[in-house]
């Protein structure tokens, strides 16, 4: 059986079988990386006791566009490539707290990965933060689109904690790597598997799920800080595109802010511009939709 070690930030080493197993060998007490002092409501604590994790049923579907720079289910930031050119994706955010009306359901998912901007699959890991019956909900998972998104149980979360991610392809086995780490709790998660993606575009998103009957109400949380410069894990927010590594920004004319809109056209989420060493940013929420 195969093995590759995986050396991800802050000591934190994976074992990946290639066979699908995965083994996790957690880092020494200490080895984190630190985060940032965060002020405002991106550190406020729970005002409402989360619901316990529960499984995600409803897929985050491809970019459902509406205009060049709009969709009704993204908001954030997309690198465009030709096939077969995207390789890998970093990222990192804080979960954000969600503010639930009494009864509501809604749903907003953070997430990284490649492709669904200009193909029918999706290679993406994140997080959730929704309102279940007007209860707060958070939980991560990961999802090979369109297959439905799969729990892990393994790695809880809450608002305020941090989190780490990573998509990679590998050419040598034909698989994507995909690779989860709660920086504030140590907890992490890594699986990977033989996949068809075209691998044409990398991102950092807030989507809305899908059902059946279209796109969800967006859950209100408020805003989420994606990069370094909020978390203090890096170096993430960057891309390989064509065998070259760098920020979101380094990529020029590839790269699309995306604005979430309505069936109506009004805003539900905005990303704001890139902060100066061109990784980090801000998606805020706007209005529930759909």
């Amino acid at each position: 059986m195969m093995r590759r070690r995986l050396s991800w930030l802050g000591g934190f080493v994976v074992l990946l079988l290639m066979s699908g197993v995965v083994c996790i060998s957690l880092p020494a007490p200490g080895s984190l990386p630190s985060a940032r002092p965060l002020t405002g409501p991106l550190s406020a604590a729970l005002f409402t006791p989360p619901r316990a994790q529960v499984a995600p049923s409803l897929p985050h579907p491809p970019r459902i566009r509406v205009g060049p720079a709009t969709a009704t289910n993204w908001s954030g930031y997309v690198i465009t490539g030709p096939a077969g050119s995207i390789s890998a994706v970093t990222g990192s955010w804080v979960v954000p707290p969600v503010t639930c009306a009494a009864g509501e359901t809604s749903y907003a998912a953070f997430w990284i990965g490649i492709d669904g901007d200009s193909s029918p699959t999706v290679e993406q890991i994140g997080t959730d933060s929704d309102c279940q019956d007007g209860v707060p909900t958070y939980y991560a998972w990961f999802e090979f689109f369109p297959f439905r998104p799969r729990p892990i149980t393994t790695v809880p979360v809450a608002p305020g904690h941090v989190i780490g991610a990573e998509v990679t392809y590998h050419a040598s086995t034909g698989k994507f790597e995909l690779f989860i780490v709660n920086v504030t709790s140590g907890s992490t998660f890594a699986i990977a598997r033989w996949f068809p993606g075209k691998r044409a575009s990398a991102e950092w998103i807030a989507e809305v799920p899908a059902s059946g009957a279209g796109v969800l109400p967006l859950a209100n949380f408020g805003s989420v800080a994606y990069g370094a410069d909020f978390t203090g894990v890096g170096p993430t927010n960057l891309a390989t595109v064509n065998g070259q590594t760098g920020p979101i920004a380094a990529f020029g004319a590839a790269v699309q802010a995306i604005t979430m809109v309505s069936q109506s056209n009004a805003v539900k989420a905005q990303p704001s511009g890139l902060s100066p060493d061109g990784t980090s940013f801000l998606i805020t929420w706007a209005s529930a939709g759909p």
